[in-house]
């Protein structure tokens, strides 16, 4: 999964690695100076946070659902719980529910303890290769 991190440039940016122990994929990432977004605090950028459950998410469905295309997520709703510290952030996803076109996922992210996440995130991915429709 580390290589289909790989393929997308924000995900490089912010360095995102996974580990995968069966069939649970954890998304690690490592605290870098640049993803702060309140030096005062220190506290990370709500941005890198976010983005690091979407594409925990994305991965999580490209693993159980492997097409052509990355899923596109339809809608994404992020709900920020703690300030994140200067540390490593882990993030895991799963599917609560899937049909033959729409997949709803819930993912979350915390850094010293999985039972006190940072942020949690919920979204709609689209299954669908068609992508002639309006790209």
């Amino acid at each position: 999964m580390t290589a289909l991190l790989d393929t997308i440039p924000y995900a490089r940016f912010l360095g995102l690695r996974t580990e995968e122990d069966g069939e649970v994929l954890t998304v690690i990432m490592p605290f870098a100076d640049h993803l702060v977004g309140n030096p005062m605090l220190p506290a990370l950028h709500g941005g890198s946070t976010a983005a690091l459950l979407e594409l925990t998410a994305i991965a999580q469905v490209a693993r159980v659902w492997p097409r052509l295309h990355l899923p596109r997520p339809i809608t994404v709703t992020t709900a920020y719980l703690r300030s994140g510290k200067p540390l490593d952030v882990h993030a895991r996803a799963r599917i609560s529910r899937a049909g033959r076109r729409v997949a709803h996922v819930l993912a979350e992210a915390w850094q010293e303890d999985p039972a006190q996440p940072i942020a949690s995130l919920t979204a709609h991915f689209s299954l669908d290769d068609n992508r002639d429709l309006q790209e």
